[in-house]
């Protein structure tokens, strides 16, 4: 069945950039098969110096695109097309998020929406009172609160800040650009990541620790802000950014690569990371940290390797057969593409749109997601 063609406006931190951001390459994805499956979307995404500077996608090709430069020139602009709109989606992070969020509720006619793309981070930051792109009074506001977090957080949601129905919305990968592509391995164990404080031991204990004590071994580590004082083996090579076109070149010349999960959001459980779906679709066995809610996504053992120590690491890079190392990639690459495409995001949003349209989400009804 054709889905009935709506009217959205997504207000997102960024779709011209991914300089230090994950948001981007969701957002790229979403919209393309938003687009594909005949929506009219518009993305606006506040112009700043920092993704100015660096800009990997100027002009996305799909829908259209606008940038603005301040809430003065948003209101003055675009206060039409929020209005008129049959959906409208405002993303974790958007600089002034809250006052983005006031204008959006008093504004759109039709259903106003909560992206969230930190969700463990966005709950710590309520709870301490930082309300820097999102407060309280505004959850009830949004019909809809989509949530990169699954599970028990969803309840939490609707029980404690009083949202009408929190849906989970994972990011996707677009299978076009991540795929298997045949390359001589460059590295035995690749790490993709902006750098985080609160990820930052993970990595030293199963990756560098790991290069520390396998000489022979060779691992890479790329993405920005590292600071200097963090102590590289030598046999660990920088990459400082890393755009999106070149994300599967990188993974496919790993033999593994490690998934690394912030802080909150292990504590939160039921978060994967866009690194995992975009290794995951190029066929590239996972090391991953540990947290709840990982088996919904992957099975542990068949479709992804769990470590909590250098040894584990080192335990997969020189014990595992080339035989399972392949069959590993193999069955995680099935998951991803019958669960975790931008194409299953999109499908439900339209679901999720339509159930807050009826006045009501119903959980049976919802398109699941493991």
């Amino acid at each position: 069945m054709e889905p009935q063609r709506m009217r959205i406006v997504i207000l997102g931190l960024s779709i011209t950039s991914s300089w230090g951001n994950g948001h981007a390459t969701t957002f790229r994805g979403l919209l393309r098969e938003l687009v594909r499956r005949g929506h009219d979307v518009l993305f606006l995404e506040r112009d700043v110096p920092w993704y100015a500077a660096n800009r990997d996608m100027p002009r996305p090709p799909w829908g259209r695109t606008e940038l603005y430069a301040d809430l003065v020139d948003l209101r003055a602009r675009f206060t039409e097309d929020v209005r008129d709109a049959d959906l409208v989606v405002v993303g974790s992070y958007v600089p002034q998020g809250v006052e983005v969020g006031r204008w959006v509720q008093s504004t759109v006619r039709g259903i106003p929406a909560f992206y969230d793309i930190d969700t463990p981070v966005t709950l710590a930051k309520l709870a301490r009172g930082d309300f820097e792109y999102l407060s309280p009074d505004l959850v009830p506001g949004y019909r809809l609160y989509l949530s990169f977090t699954g599970g028990p957080m969803l309840r939490r949601i609707e029980r404690e800040l009083g949202s009408p129905a929190a849906r989970p919305l994972y990011c996707g990968v677009d299978p076009e650009l991540y795929l298997p592509r045949e390359c001589a391995p460059g590295w035995d164990m690749g790490y993709l990541g902006t750098y985080s404080a609160d990820r930052q031991p993970t990595l030293e204990r199963l990756m560098l620790e790991a290069a520390r004590e396998w000489g022979r071994g060779r691992f890479v580590v790329a993405g920005p802000q590292y600071p200097k004082e963090v102590r590289w083996p030598s046999n660990v090579e920088r990459v400082e950014h890393l755009p999106p076109p070149a994300h599967a070149d990188f993974y496919c010349a790993q033999r593994f690569t490690l998934n690394v999960t912030r802080a909150d959001m292990v504590l939160a459980g039921y978060s994967p990371s866009v690194r995992l779906f975009e290794a995951a679709a190029c066929g590239v066995p996972i090391i991953s940290d540990v947290w709840n809610g990982l088996e919904s996504v992957f099975v542990p053992g068949e479709e992804i390797l769990l470590a909590r120590t250098a040894k584990d690491t080192l335990g997969y890079l020189r014990e595992l057969t080339e035989e399972d190392r392949r069959a590993l990639g193999a069955k995680a690459r099935a998951r991803v593409l019958a669960e975790h495409t931008a194409a299953h995001r999109a499908l439900a949003v339209e679901e999720y749109a339509r159930e807050a349209s009826r006045g009501g989400a119903s959980r049976d009804r919802v398109i699941v997601q493991r």
